[in-house]
């Protein structure tokens, strides 16, 4: 395609067409020659926005870009009902990739009834393959607001359904011929499909109602990552078990043909929480077919401490997420 915005035809064809999915807050939505959206909230309900690109994949990216966005309004305690994307596209980018785009996200909007309410399209020689950023609107009643910084000494800290299912899909889509150098095909698909389970909207709405804490959700540096962000802002510290920390052992076992560490692998879909009973909260969250865990408790004081049986070590910033370390 040729570089700038895309054609309108293209825009109504392959854009505007796929987007189904409606909501009676959305005053005003995605259309040709708007540049802004306009929403309509109730006095007691509070606004929540949150912002995230897709950098790291070009895989099933208009997929990944939503549920993405979505889990960040949901860790903070919020119903999203409005996305804008912003997609910047390589040259070589056909309106067959673009429609398949916007058909991926709309897939999960329309699973979550979530509405695409505007955004921008381009291609441009900056990007060698697509770049989307997505822009999530959400609301929440005041007083069930959820912040990363909720925790408190003493609380327990749970984990839902299993760290690593977002890197360890995209490693088996991206890096399939190397792996069935090792791997069975059924394994590898398997892997594949963890994608299916990256949505934390379930968790969060059963946690809300349960009185967690605080949430956060396991993106870029892994549960590692998420432990550090969720402890620093909340000023604890933290006495993590290792060996409760859930993991498939798909993920297990591709991290260790890559030499990579799952617990600093991207990994949407596991949600992190605090409460004051976690065992009470994990049992509201399996009421709704949801997996969870207690993996440890917050501390007085600023040292987090990681054990696996008699080892001890502190858990340190995050860092570079592994999965670039192989794409």
């Amino acid at each position: 395609m040729k570089i700038g915005k895309i054609p309108e035809s293209v825009l109504k064809r392959s854009i505007l067409r796929q987007i189904h999915t409606k909501r009676k807050e959305v005053l005003l939505g995605a259309a040709v020659g708007e540049d802004c959206a306009a929403l309509k909230l109730k006095e007691d309900e509070i606004f929540v926005l949150s912002t995230d690109p897709i950098t790291g994949t070009a895989e099933d990216i208009g997929k990944l870009a939503i549920h993405v966005t979505l889990n960040d309004l949901a860790s903070a305690g919020a119903e999203p009902f409005g996305v804008m994307l912003t997609a910047l596209l390589p040259k070589t980018i056909t309106e067959e990739d673009i429609r398949q785009i916007m058909q991926q996200a709309e897939v999960v909007c329309s699973q979550a009834n979530v509405q695409i309410i505007g955004g921008h399209t381009e291609v441009t020689s900056a990007v060698l393959r697509p770049v989307i950023t997505v822009t999530g609107v959400g609301k929440a009643k005041e007083g069930s607001f959820v912040a990363t910084s909720g925790v408190r000494a003493g609380m327990d800290i749970v984990v839902t359904k299993w760290i690593g299912l977002e890197g360890t899909s995209i490693l088996a889509k991206e890096k399939k011929k190397e792996l069935l150098a090792r791997f069975s095909e059924r394994f590898i698909n398997q892997a594949e499909r963890f994608d299916e389970m990256l949505s934390v909207l379930p968790e969060a709405k059963a946690a809300v109602m349960s009185g967690v804490g605080a949430m956060h959700d396991v993106t870029e540096g892994g549960i590692f990552g998420a432990l550090w962000e969720m402890s620093e802002s909340s000023g604890v510290g933290l006495f993590i078990d290792l060996k409760k920390i859930p993991l498939k052992q798909e993920t297990v076992e591709i991290c260790e043909f890559f030499g990579i560490n799952p617990y600093e692998l991207i990994s949407s879909g596991a949600m992190l929480m605090a409460a004051e009973d976690g065992n009470r909260l994990v049992m509201d969250i399996q009421k709704a077919g949801i997996f969870a865990t207690v993996i440890g408790k917050a501390t007085e004081g600023n040292d987090r401490i990681l054990y696996n049986g008699e080892e001890r070590r502190f858990l340190e910033p995050p860092k570079t997420d592994e999965l670039y370390k192989v794409l």
